[in-house]
């Protein structure tokens, strides 16, 4: 089974056990979902009723470790520790692999420096160890660890939940890459049009050049042909040339 499929059914299946459950009773489920070793997708449970309906009551706080797990980062929680509960090591787990995540949105070369800074790790080891196992292996990211250069260089990394106002930042991105692309296209079909104005015009020099040859060459040969004859009419007249028998047979003088 892919991930993206086995990500569909595990955020169906929260779907449908946050939808069955009210009040504090989510936070269970919400703590569940979060620690899942392979779901890394949280926008669809959020957007349930019943866990939507939190907000503003004694149990908005399950609503706001939800939102941490769907935009946040393990920085994000450390600066709001103290109003939210403690993590289990899964959920740590979890929102340091999603902050790794984040910093492959905008970067695609991550420095040692950054990554032991942001997920809290102490040597080099110990982030290149996190790194293989728990990104790499768990499938989230695809990279080269550059032990030289002390960075991991990000050739794939899946994406997170939207945040709040990304769709209209992403919509306009998009929408500046189709006109540059549109620019692109219309650049492109006009040095076709060129080039191909330019094989005509080729194609049409060369007819004409061919035409003057063969002109040429007819000239040559109706002059060559008018000199043969000629020659042909002065050997050929009476008291033109003398032959040699005529003039052998001539008595001398």
């Amino acid at each position: 089974m892919d991930i993206e499929q086995k990500q569909a059914e595990l955020i169906d299946h929260f779907v449908k056990k946050a939808s069955a459950q009210v009040g504090s009773a989510i936070g269970a489920v919400i703590a569940e979902a979060t620690s899942h070793a392979s779901l890394f997708a949280f926008s669809e449970i959020l957007a349930v009723p019943t866990v939507a309906e939190l907000e503003g009551t004694e149990n908005s706080v399950y609503l706001e470790v939800l939102r941490l797990f769907a935009h946040g980062t393990w920085s994000d929680y450390k600066s709001n520790s103290g109003s939210l509960p403690q993590l289990l090591p899964d959920q740590v787990l979890k929102l340091k692999q999603l902050t790794v995540l984040t910093l492959a949105e905008t970067n695609k070369v991550l420095p040692y420096d950054q990554l032991m800074l942001e997920l809290d790790v102490t040597n080099v080891r110990e982030l290149e160890d996190f790194i293989i196992n728990e990104c790499i292996y768990a499938g989230i990211v695809r990279g080269k660890l550059d032990q030289l250069r002390r960075c991991f260089e990000v050739q794939f990394a899946a994406g997170r939940d939207l945040r709040p106002g990304q769709l209209g930042s992403m919509i306009q991105t998009l929408s500046n890459w189709l006109g540059t692309s549109d620019n692109l296209l219309i650049s492109i079909q006009e040095k076709i049009k060129w080039a191909d104005t330019m094989s005509e015009l080729d194609k049409k020099h060369r007819k004409e050049v061919e035409d003057k040859v063969e002109e040429v060459k007819k000239s040559v040969a109706v002059k060559a042909d008018l000199d043969f004859r000629g020659i042909e009419e002065i050997y050929s007249e009476p008291g033109g040339v003398m032959d040699y028998e005529e003039d052998r047979i001539r008595p001398k003088r």
